[in-house]
């Protein structure tokens, strides 16, 4: 049969019949969006409400702490203007300090609430949590194990800049390196050493940290001179010369209380050592202990007082012979070992 005669043997499809489908499922369509559309709604709002009051809370907080660190920088400024604040308080010092933790407070919000957030709009939408947030639980400790060293270098940094163990103008011993704080950082402590080399620290490595700007320090300072000489007119002589001192600019600002004589350190045969002490602004111990000296020594010349010069330490030289090799039985040709080595002469054929 040709295929002109099984195209005239088939039925003819009715015309209707796809209009028909085409309405069905058309109305099937609207049904289901209309059974719909009202969870969309709500959850197109719910997402978007979630948004804006993320986005609103993000800036109130943010704005909120820019507001608090500006008000401890201004009361920094304001207590610096004074006299006695001028002290004891360093400006740029607590300008970076409030400016770290500022920061750090910034970061630490934004991401709880944009994090809070992301998760509520992804519930919004149905989304099972649990493994989302059992993989970014793998992936938080697999990068704390690979970044240990940053993670712990930031730990440090957030700590010492809270408890404020050091700031921008301290002198500090760090351990691995010490000087002058010139800059205070989340990661790393930049120091002017004393040469004027500038050290990179990591905080994370330092271990223990000696803060000379702290508090006070102490100017210790030892007099020599004779057993035979007058005590009493000693303490006269040194009294009189640190009271000057005291008196007179800048030193009146860098002693911070009396110079003490606390009396003898040692007594010995050709000497015996007076100690004197002051208590001294921080950092600036070792300056008063040389006009000190200067001053001490300049008036026990004028009255008649020999100062004697210090004995040379001679357990600190050690023994010189410490340095030389154990003598060696090589070293005598008349020892059997150096006999031994001696290589064998050659018989004398002549003979």
């Amino acid at each position: 049969m040709s295929l002109s005669a099984l195209l005239a043997a088939a039925p003819s499809p009715e015309p209707g019949g796809s209009l028909d489908e085409a309405a069905k499922q058309a109305g099937n369509a609207a049904g289901w969006v209309e059974e719909n559309w009202s969870t969309w709604l709500n959850t197109g709002l719910r997402i978007i409400l979630i948004a804006a009051v993320a986005v609103v809370l993000r800036h109130l907080v943010r704005r909120a702490l820019s507001k608090f660190i500006e008000r401890m920088n201004r009361s920094a400024q304001a207590v610096q203007a004074t006299a006695l604040g001028s002290l004891l308080v360093n400006a740029e010092r607590r300008r970076q300090r409030s400016e770290a933790i500022g920061s750090v407070l910034r970061s630490v919000a934004s991401f709880l609430i944009l994090g809070t957030a992301a998760l509520m709009i992804l519930g919004a939408f149905q989304i099972n949590l649990a493994p989302l947030l059992a993989s970014a639980g793998v992936a938080g400790v697999a990068l704390g194990f690979g970044a240990r060293n940053l993670v712990t270098d930031f730990l440090s940094g957030v700590f010492m800049i809270l408890e404020d163990q050091y700031g921008v103008g301290d002198t500090i011993d760090a351990g691995v390196a010490s000087g002058e704080v010139v800059e205070v950082g989340l990661r790393v402590t930049k120091l002017r050493g004393e040469n004027g080399a500038i050290w990179y620290v990591r905080n994370g490595e330092v271990k223990r940290i000696g803060n000379l700007s702290q508090g006070w320090s102490t100017a210790n300072v030892d007099v020599q001179v004779r057993p035979t000489e007058d005590l009493e007119r000693i303490r006269a002589v040194i009294t009189e010369a640190a009271q000057e001192m005291a008196k007179e600019d800048p030193w009146t600002e860098r002693l911070w209380g009396p110079v003490e004589i606390l009396g003898l350190d040692t007594v010995l045969l050709e000497s015996m050592t007076v100690r004197v002490s002051a208590k001294t602004m921080p950092g600036q111990a070792v300056g008063v202990e040389r006009e000190l000296r200067w001053r001490i020594k300049r008036a026990l010349d004028e009255a008649g007082i020999t100062m004697v010069a210090a004995a040379p330490d001679e357990d600190a030289a050690g023994d010189p012979t410490a340095g030389m090799a154990a003598p060696s039985a090589y070293a005598s040709a008349t020892s059997p070992q150096s006999l031994a080595a001696t290589p064998i002469p050659p018989p004398n054929i002549a003979k």
